[in-house]
């Protein structure tokens, strides 16, 4: 009866048994595992299977062998022991489906637990990326090596980072994905995933550049009157894009003036907000609950949306960027920066009127203040409120003549 056995020196298994009245050992290039062992312990069982009918051709086993030399044999292979190694671990491989398949499956699976833009994206991802570099291989047979060769090529892709080329948040989340999917199968059929240590691209930190409260100032007085509510509550609430062009009167309370944080919009199409941190209330500021009156009274009544186009349907932030804030930025002298920098000052005027800084990560979504601190460490003074009262007294302290005007107006 032959063993499965480990080599001291390398950590590797081997096979130990006998054939033709001698003791043979065949190494292995696999590393002592539970999965590799019972591989391991396969083989020896199809080839003591074999030695038992007395129809085990050897060579064809174990190619390039030593041992050949010692058995009776019609002929000796030439294979090198690098060669006898790699044709050992091809007779442990599992049979396991294409990689266009299983990632098939593993999709098809997996989509019900993710929001409808997850799916989008990870049909992308796999469609025009991982599919064309591994979808003819059988899971089982995708090395490190592969795995290696493709980041490298990925990095060559022309793309939206600094370089021209695509960003390293990119190729991680390619990675997260391609990773996904060997550990899975890995786990399904009993094989060594070949995605081991490989760590993810370092990012870049992100670069905020927030507008002082007057810029902030500066830019609601001048920007088109339709898109003054639409503004000032991006600039004095820290919602993203998608949250604030997704928001719905139903999910605006006069009553206790706070904005219930439920949907976000994405390509058109409202769904479940971006993680289960991101649903929360917002307090309406001062200049906020002003903006949300004005802006009921001009659109509450033609569509569920808060901030509409003339159809009532949602606004397209693409098309808002463009031909509003861009030049309007560019009218007052302003830096060219993306809107989402609006949710930037929400957060470090919070962080500089005082506020504490775990209600501030709240206000902004976030699970915990790791984000903040990493983000906005410069911005944080010693603070102990959470409240909100600093911010709200940061905004009437220093209020425009205009916006006071205007409040007053509307108030009669």
């Amino acid at each position: 009866m032959g063993k499965v056995r480990q080599r001291k020196e390398t950590g590797k298994l081997y096979l130990d048994f006998f054939y033709q009245g001698l003791r043979l050992r065949e190494q292995t290039a696999l590393k002592d595992t539970p999965a590799n062992r019972k591989k391991v312990e396969q083989l020896l069982a199809k080839v003591e299977a074999k030695i038992l009918l007395d129809d085990l051709d050897y060579a064809e086993f174990f190619p390039g062998s030593k041992n050949l030399s010692k058995l009776e044999l019609d002929h000796v292979s030439k294979f090198s022991a690098a060669q006898t190694s790699q044709a050992v671990s091809s007779q442990l491989s599992v049979d396991t489906p294409l990689f266009n398949d299983f990632a098939d499956q593993w999709f098809d699976e997996s989509k019900i637990q993710w929001r409808a833009s997850h799916v989008r994206n990870v049909g992308s991802i796999l469609d025009s990326s991982l599919k064309p570099a591994f979808g003819k291989k059988s899971m089982g047979e995708i090395s490190k090596t592969d795995i290696m060769a493709f980041r490298a090529k990925l990095a060559k892709r022309k793309g939206r980072g600094v370089t021209g080329m695509v960003s390293p948040k990119t190729i991680n989340s390619h990675m997260t994905i391609l990773r996904m999917v060997l550990d899975e199968a890995a786990e399904r059929f009993d094989f060594e995933s070949p995605y081991k240590n490989i760590k993810p691209l370092k990012l870049q930190k992100t670069h905020i550049e927030p507008f002082s409260l007057q810029e902030v100032q500066r830019i609601i007085d001048n920007v088109r009157p339709d898109y003054r509510n639409y503004y000032t509550v991006r600039f004095f609430t820290g919602m993203r894009t998608g949250e604030v062009d997704g928001l719905k009167w139903k999910n605006v309370d006069f009553a206790k003036r706070e904005i219930l944080v439920r949907e976000t919009l994405i390509n058109g199409e409202t769904e479940y907000t971006k993680t289960d941190g991101s649903q929360r209330e917002i307090p309406m500021f001062g200049q906020v609950y002003d903006a949300l009156k004005t802006q009921y009274a001009a659109s509450g009544h033609k569509s569920q949306y808060v901030f509409c186009n003339q159809l009532g349907q949602p606004l397209d932030h693409n098309n808002v960027t463009k031909r509003v804030w861009y030049p309007l930025l560019k009218s007052l002298g302003l830096t060219k920066r993306r809107p989402y920098q609006t949710r930037h000052t929400a957060a470090t005027l919070f962080l500089a009127s005082g506020e504490n800084p775990e209600w501030v990560a709240r206000m902004l979504g976030h699970s915990s203040t790791e984000m903040l601190f990493k983000v906005y460490s410069r911005y944080v003074p010693n603070a102990t409120r959470m409240d909100g009262s600093a911010f709200e007294r940061l905004l009437g302290n220093t209020s425009s003549p205009k916006s006071q005007k205007e409040r007053r107006h509307e108030t009669v």
